[in-house]
């Protein structure tokens, strides 16, 4: 799980995760949301990082093929486990199984893209 550092709402690996992710990549984060570890899905499209849960829509399971490690084709994310493709700065399914439906959204701490902070 990440670790806090001094600053309320904001982790010292998740700054590091979101300074190391590349443009066009997908990498996971686990964060306390209510009170539970939550695995989420971090993605950089056009220099912005989104965050989402990471569970599809379409039958609840991980996207991850193994913890951590996703499926891009043509950048999109694509469900390891139904194929069900997912515009990765939206989250929006385009193809499979959940088209129509959104991967749900996770408000990161504010922190900037670079990973210094505010």
């Amino acid at each position: 799980m990440l670790q806090p550092d001094d600053s309320p709402g904001v982790s010292v690996s998740l700054s590091t995760t979101l300074a190391q992710l590349p443009e066009g990549a997908a990498s996971e984060a686990v964060l306390a949301i209510d009170g539970d570890d939550e695995s989420l899905i971090l993605t950089r499209v056009a220099g912005r990082v989104q965050a989402f849960r990471n569970v599809c829509p379409h039958a609840g399971r991980r996207l991850d093929w193994a913890p951590g490690a996703f499926l891009i084709d043509q950048g999109r994310l694509v469900c390891a486990a139904h194929g069900a493709s997912f515009d990765m700065a939206s989250g929006l399914c385009v193809a499979g199984p959940c088209r129509g439906a959104s991967l749900t959204p996770v408000a990161l701490p504010e922190i900037e893209a670079t990973g210094t902070g505010s």
